[in-house]
């Protein structure tokens, strides 16, 4: 039966909690020869190692916090004894209340270390072989890709193919795998009002502007934190905050910097300097809780740089005390290989453990971009977040690519002049066109297609491309404006990337989508630089649901489904329809890659879900601002429909919907506290949970009474009335979910099928005389290998089993059960 991602978790959280309740700190960490004193009786058996950061076989940096238990029967050690290939590290060691000992193992090198451990009393001694990576990765997700630019100190202006290289951070240099050395500094928060939650610390500007002066550090106006000198007198401005276990504190935060997996990281936590720190021993202000948050977009740029999230930001979580963590590796517009990300992340928690101590439980979150980020951490290694706060919510890259592409190839479609001309011989108005374009689409205006044009239309583009958008004027009549100036999607020179205008000379120049990216987990085609690519809309019938409510006519179909044509793989339309690589398919379901509700069906869910659906400004809900026009509301509702079918329990209740339609995407402030409230009650009932059902069936019952579903109509200007009747919000026009282009063409809800299987056209699939007999054979032409049958599944899909091991290649396989100690 395959468990979470850190297998035996939850039975070495419970040993932890019992190791570490009371270290028996008269031991001293023992000594160099011995844990315990020889009393003469030799039990059978051998101590038992574990690891308990992660498994034993992913363990990365360096180090890694180890349990070492006594054979059953036995009540403690004499003489322990631990090393390393025969290095001694017993002094790593600390003896806790229950007679097992705890230890952060350093100086691990890469490859195999085989840890040993033995007692004068035990007959037998104890090994486990722990498999350690650097630090810069990878770990599990395959050869990293390159090139790839390295953060310096001071920014660096572009020269010739290289890229401007941005300001790390740090004071020291890059090696060459981005790593550089970490650095701690202190900060207090000021009692300060009305001041920024930006960073505190100086960031660098390449460019002037009214108030940056090129070249030179600027630091942020008003921040609500500052630089604190230990050895200076108390600041009269520090403010304290009591955390959420009543403890009262000087409100004095601890930034650690530093890169890992080729990212750089902030874990920043409470913090008092008197005080040391350690796995054994942390701080008391640390309520043991973790906090990851996962930076929005999407892309694939080849440079380095800092996270996108502003740790004071997180005023919320720190003053709690909560440790909040993120890394640019995790944030989805520097990095959308998703197991990347992911393994970024296991990294991440393994570092904080083996040096902060004992996580209790972590919360991803994230808006768009880092929606997707939660949930993939969730769905690719499931284990390494008990629970996610989700906004802007998508489920996954690929599934939501259906989409971008989709919109990308209607608004194409809608400006050529067949279809122009047919519109104009019909005699309809713009107002009757657009309604044509929103029917197609499946959203409530022509708008939020435009959206996602404008936005993410040239995500998919593999070399220089000349950005086309349709401007804000132009949403009426949706004509696109082109740039005159070429782009790409690495940010490096344009000299430096795949050019389609001129494949063969630039043939072995980065590619800059996402599929290229990662080409570590989907491999290329075979005697081909390009990556494997799982877009496709073969089959697909745009516009069918408009034909069958009569918003369109038949000609209008016909005429669509021949115009729309597809993309190759550089994102360069053609007649030709898109077509994805089987390959790739099967490793997008198997690694789930394609969000797994069961897998998601593990993690506890509160998902603040903000109307975006248009930005044709007659269309916005009273008192929003920021539409996008993208974050459509029926996202979270295809989330839903997965969890449903695909959960052992065949249900959704571990995801608590709440819809709103203002101020923004994101909501009311006080909902994200509410939040934040709730979940830190969801998963503390689902920790405190000892029995035995699966981790599916606790999550579903340490559900608070909080965390129910509700909605605040647009009406409510003052957030007033929790409404808990699904009719009732779904009436509400902001907060019902429509469709998208791919749900009109008859595919499902949950939008998981990223390629269709086929069936053959049939007239009796439309109503009697539908088409004539020439918009038939047209129809025919264009469907000559069938339409889709959405009633079978997709091509390749089939149930996750991730987490997957791309060590061996592209492809991935399945990770073996994890390692255990053994006697001799």
């Amino acid at each position: 039966m395959r468990t979470s991602f850190l297998s035996g978790r939850r039975s070495l959280a419970l040993f932890l909690s019992a190791a570490t309740a009371a270290i028996l700190t008269a031991c001293g960490g023992g000594s160099s020869s011995n844990i315990g004193s020889f009393n003469g009786t030799v039990v059978t058996g051998a101590p038992e190692i574990r690891t308990l950061s992660n498994r034993a076989d992913l363990v990365s940096g360096g180090d890694v916090l180890v349990a070492i238990v006594p054979p059953s029967g036995a009540a403690g050690f004499s003489g322990l004894k631990v090393d390393v290939d025969g290095r001694d590290v017993t002094n790593a060691f600390v003896v806790g209340a229950d007679g097992s000992a705890t230890g952060v193992v350093t100086g691990l090198s890469n490859g195999q270390n085989v840890l040993s451990a033995r007692a004068d009393n035990f007959s037998q001694v104890g090994s486990l072989t722990i498999t350690n990576a650097s630090r810069s990765g990878p770990v599990l997700s395959g050869t990293q890709v390159t090139p790839y630019y390295c953060a310096q100190p001071a920014p660096v202006a572009v020269s010739g193919n290289t890229p401007a290289l941005v300001a790390s951070g740090l004071a020291g240099q890059p090696d060459a795998s981005c790593g550089i050395a970490s650095e701690f500094k202190l900060y207090y928060k000021t009692t300060t009002a009305n001041c920024t939650l930006g960073l505190p610390d100086p960031v660098w500007s390449l460019g002037a502007t009214a108030t940056t002066v090129p070249g030179q550090p600027q630091p942020a106006a008003s921040a609500c934190f500052k630089p604190y000198n230990p050895a200076a007198a108390r600041p009269a401005d520090m403010a304290q905050t009591t955390t959420d276990a009543g403890r009262t504190v000087d409100y004095i935060v601890r930034v650690e910097r530093g890169t890992m997996n080729r990212g750089i990281y902030d874990i920043v936590s409470l913090f008092d300097p008197t005080l040391g720190w350690s796995a054994n021993s942390p701080q008391a202000a640390w309520n043991g809780k973790l906090y990851f948050s996962f930076g929005a977009s999407t892309g694939q740029p080849r440079r380095q740089v800092r996270p996108a999230t502003a740790w004071p930001s997180l005023d919320d979580q720190l003053r709690r005390g909560y440790i909040v963590a993120m890394n640019s590796m995790t944030d989805s517009s520097r990095n959308s290989n998703r197991v990347l990300m992911s393994e970024t992340v296991m990294m991440m928690k393994e570092h904080i453990t083996d040096n902060y101590g004992p996580v209790k439980f972590t919360i991803g979150s994230g808006c768009s971009g880092g929606s997707i980020n939660s949930n993939m951490a969730a769905s690719i290694m499931p284990g390494l977040l008990d629970g996610v706060i989700t906004s802007c919510t998508y489920p996954d890259s690929d599934s939501t690519a259906l989409e971008v592409g989709d919109c990308t190839l209607l608004v194409e479609a809608y400006q050529k002049p067949d279809l122009l001309s047919l519109w104009t011989t019909l005699g309809l108005t713009q107002a009757q066109v657009n309604a044509r374009k929103a029917a197609i689409n499946g959203h409530g205006d022509q708008t939020a297609c435009h959206g996602w044009y404008n936005l993410f239309g040239s995500n998919g583009k593999a070399g220089l491309y000349f950005q086309r958008t349709v401007p804000a004027a132009n949403h009426d009549s949706g004509v696109i404006a082109q740039a005159v100036t070429a782009t790409n999607n690495c940010e490096l020179p344009n000299t430096a990337v795949y050019d389609p205008a001129n494949p063969v000379g630039t043939a072995s120049l980065p590619r800059c989508n996402a599929w290229s990216w990662a080409e570590n987990i989907w491999g290329k085609v075979p005697g081909s630089p390009q990556a494997r690519d799982t877009r496709d809309n073969v089959g697909v019938q745009y516009g069918l649901k408009a034909l069958k409510d009569g918003v369109i006519g038949a000609e209008e179909f016909v005429m669509l489904n021949e115009l729309i044509g597809g993309t190759d793989r550089d994102s360069t339309p053609r007649a030709a329809r898109t077509t994805a690589d089987p390959e790739a398919l099967d490793i997008a379901y198997r690694a789930g890659i394609v969000m797994s509700g069961k897998q998601l069906a593990k993690t506890a869910i509160i998902d603040l879900r903000g109307w975006d659906d248009s930005v044709l400004a007659a269309n916005v809900p009273p008192g929003y601002v920021g539409a996008l026009g993208i974050h459509h509301i029926w996202y979270s509702f295809a989330i839903r429909d997965r969890l449903a079918a695909e959960s052992d329990s065949k249900d959704a209740r571990n995801q608590a919907m709440w819809r709103f339609s203002r101020p923004s995407l994101v909501g009311p402030a006080a909902l994200s506290v509410e939040a934040m409230s709730t979940m830190d009650a969801w998963l503390t009932a689902l920790k405190a949970d000892g029995g035995s059902a699966s981790l599916e069936q606790r999550v579903r019952s340490a559900r608070p009474a909080a965390a129910a579903d509700f909605c605040y109509l647009n009406s409510d200007s003052s957030f007033s009335t929790k409404v808990t009747n699904m009719a009732t919000c779904d009436a509400d026009p902001y907060l019902k979910p429509t469709l998208s282009p791919r749900q009109v063409a008859g595919g499902p809800r949950a939008e998981n099928i990223l390629k269709c299987q086929l069936k053959p056209l049939a007239q009796s699939d439309y109503a009697a005389s539908t088409f004539t007999a020439l918009q038939w054979a047209r129809l025919q032409a264009v469907f000559a290998g069938g339409v889709c049958d959405w009633s079978k599944p997709g091509v390749g899909q089939q149930a996750a089993v991730s987490p997957l091991s791309f060590k061996a290649g592209p492809g991935g396989a399945a990770l073996p059960a994890a390692p255990v100690s053994s006697a001799r």
